[in-house]
């Protein structure tokens, strides 16, 4: 089950592929058929069965921040013991 996933802002993109290199899941490739507004090759996110783990790594290491990463959030239950 997926825990996150990203959106790269492909127009801001240089290309450099840190991302790709950091992706333990490799979930993002450079778009090799494709060039940007400013005539790059941007980093496309590629997760068809959302195996994105939401770790960040991506985002953490992209120069430009190109990239926003979204967790999913589970509710947390906590149990409480009452005083009678």
């Amino acid at each position: 089950m997926s825990k996150g996933h990203i959106v790269i802002d492909e127009a801001r993109c240089k290309g450099c592929a840190l991302c790709v290199s950091v992706c333990q899941q490799e979930l993002i490739q450079i778009a090799p058929e494709r060039l940007n507004v400013r005539g790059y090759h941007p980093a496309e996110y590629v997760d068809p069965a959302a195996r994105c783990t939401g770790c960040t790594l991506c985002a953490v290491i992209c120069p430009d921040a190109c990239i926003t990463v979204f967790r999913s959030h589970r509710p947390v239950i906590r149990s409480q013991k009452v005083s009678v």
